[in-house]
């Protein structure tokens, strides 16, 4: 499907929630989490990977702020193209989430909504009908602050409030990713051999960063190191906290550099 076609169809299937949500402008959006599995040497993921960029840029769900990590895993670099933004660690996490899951084990393009739903990543009527279930679980709040880059570092202040008592007794894990706005490719091999590709929200950095209490405020300074051509066309910050047992994404926040 193209990216015009599949346009027309997202603005089909949101026209009534949009006249919905016309009298609710104001209201703070419920921020969503979107992790594309993906690989260049996959001839299925531009498809996902487009539909990933609409989503970002379009933000077509209404009340829903969609923010969007592109992870690249490596288990395709061995067959003809070594995609340059590939890791062992996206690779691990795409296993986790299969295990947790209950999948048919690890498969590209996979879009992975808040931490709790799995499917292919080029679906687009099954991505929209799945943020709008995940908007209505609670979020905790999740703010960063005093963002400050110096040399090949980023320090970032993180403060999350006690949760409400629909967490009692959790505890979460905070991970913030560093990922380049928008990355382009010519692939000389392959499957893809000859195209030209783009992705957006390309994470570069994922670090865990620890357990936290969800019953007790917390309020950290965190330091993420940035590789080598990493921000050519821009960053982003992305920190999150997912449950420590279940996965689900419980908190979740972007900001530009």
């Amino acid at each position: 499907m193209s990216y015009f076609r599949f346009f027309a169809a997202v603005l089909a299937l949101t026209a009534g929630a949009l006249i919905c949500a016309a009298a609710d402008n104001d209201s703070p959006r419920v921020p969503v989490l979107l992790e594309l599995f993906t690989s260049e040497g996959c001839s299925s993921c531009p498809p996902a990977d487009r539909l990933l960029e609409l989503f970002d840029q379009k933000q077509p769900v209404p009340g829903a702020d969609l923010i969007v990590l592109s992870e690249h895993v490596d288990y395709w670099d061995r067959l003809g193209w070594r995609d340059p933004f590939s890791s062992s660690l996206f690779t691990a996490r795409q296993q986790e989430y299969s295990y947790r899951l209950q999948g048919e084990g690890v498969y590209t393009p996979e879009l992975v909504v808040d931490g709790r739903f799995g499917f292919v990543g080029s679906d687009g009527r099954k991505a929209m009908s799945t943020i709008q279930e995940a908007m209505r679980s609670p979020k905790i709040p999740i703010a960063m602050s005093n963002v400050t880059r110096d040399g090949n570092q980023v320090t970032v202040h993180i403060e999350v409030p006690a949760a409400d008592q629909s967490f009692k007794g959790g505890r979460g894990v905070l991970y913030v990713a560093l990922a380049d706005n928008r990355a382009e490719s010519q692939v000389a091999r392959g499957e893809n051999a000859g195209r030209s590709l783009a992705h957006v929200g390309v994470v570069r950095v994922l670090k865990q960063v620890g357990a936290i209490d969800l019953e007790a405020a917390t309020a950290r300074n965190v330091m993420v190191a940035i590789k080598p051509g990493t921000g050519a066309n821009g960053s982003r910050l992305v920190a999150f906290i997912q449950d420590a047992k279940t996965g689900r994404v419980l908190a979740v926040t972007a900001q530009m550099l």
